[in-house]
């Protein structure tokens, strides 16, 4: 059995070394954002935490352990249970690793029960709001990111996916915030991860790639559909060298059908109608009327007209020796992706 170090700050050997991770915070606040696998094991549910806040500001911290210490009475055993068992589940027995938000009385409180019980445990230095100012310094100090662009349609996802297939490092954004980063983005409705989550979500991926090596994503604005970046990840991609992949407009018309070919007729709809301002009213009945005959080639390419416009607005931003254009035309994904990394191995 690993001998357990009582008090450790959050590092690479969280995820590295497979620790089962307990998050003692009420079940809103894991909901809200938790460290990617960790498990919900809240110490009070959300009324009792609300109630001993309440209770905490009217007449201070004694009346409010006194209440708590009511709450958790009942379910020690049930606590104690449910860790061991984590505990023994495991392949290779590590100590369980125990956080709150700050590192504080919850965690700590969790942390004496199950040593007592003789449990191993580790309690994380400065609980949860240490571990997200871990991610964001992760974020801002990546040595070599890489990022895919190129206007829409060119199937930069899919390039992606090859480039992963190759061997590169990738971490696909759009597919953890379950949103195509546009206004046709998710017409499936899939429900997107709160902001909180998405960012240790992509911290989750990072931390477990090599950082010596070139780390790949897709260029994206600072939201994808309602899911904010985070802001050191956004900074870190504004400054990033840009590989953008080029292809024919039959081409991208083409892939677009191959995209949203089996989409709902209204939801398409009402994705036009979420940049009709910016498309113009003529060009907007256009496409609706194309909808209607089941043209979508003809509806895809009018959106491309506005799509188009807000990319080559967009890449005014970037110095011409971060841009660098890679001509993928009559290719299909996997040869795109080789030549890409064939470009970046040059540069």
């Amino acid at each position: 059995m690993e001998e357990a170090a009582h008090l450790k700050k959050p590092g690479p050997w969280l995820f590295h070394d497979h620790h089962v991770i307990l998050d003692t915070r009420s079940p809103a606040e894991f909901e809200k954002g938790h460290i990617t696998g960790a498990i919900s094991f809240p110490l009070f549910e959300n009324d009792e935490r609300a109630t001993i806040g309440t209770l905490y500001k009217q007449q201070g911290k004694q009346a409010a352990v006194s209440l708590g210490l009511e709450f958790v009475g009942p379910k020690m055993a049930q606590l104690v249970e449910q860790a061991r068992k984590l505990f023994e589940d495991q392949q290779v027995r590590r100590p369980l690793v125990i956080h709150c938000w700050r590192g504080g009385m919850r965690s700590g409180s969790v942390a004496w029960l199950l040593e007592t019980a003789g449990i191993d445990v580790i309690k994380l230095e400065g609980g949860y709001k240490a571990y997200r100012e871990w991610a964001r310094t992760d974020f801002a100090s990546i040595l070599d990111l890489r990022i895919l662009g190129g206007m829409t349609g060119v199937g930069k996802t899919k390039i992606l996916k090859a480039m992963r297939n190759l061997g590169a490092q990738t971490i696909d954004l759009e597919g953890l915030a379950g949103h195509l980063g546009s206004a046709f983005g998710n017409l499936e409705r899939t429900p997107q991860p709160t902001s909180e989550q998405f960012g240790n979500d992509c911290h989750r991926q990072l931390a477990a790639l090599n950082g010596k090596q070139p780390i790949w994503m897709e260029n994206e604005s600072r939201t994808i559909g309602k899911v904010h970046q985070p802001e050191s990840l956004f900074n870190a991609l504004r400054i990033a060298p840009v590989w953008a992949v080029g292809r024919t407009i039959e081409e991208r018309v083409e892939e677009l059908c191959q995209v949203y070919g089996e989409a709902d007729l209204n939801a398409l709809k009402a994705a036009f109608g979420r940049i009709r301002e910016k498309l113009g009213g003529l060009k907007w009945q256009e496409a609706m009327d194309a909808l209607e005959r089941s043209d979508l080639q003809t509806a895809a390419a009018i959106g491309l007209l506005y799509y188009d416009k807000l990319y080559r607005h967009t890449k005014k931003r970037y110095p011409r020796a971060k841009y660098i254009e890679v001509d993928c035309a009559g290719l299909d994904f996997e040869d795109a992706a080789k030549l890409v990394l064939k470009s970046s191995s040059r540069h």
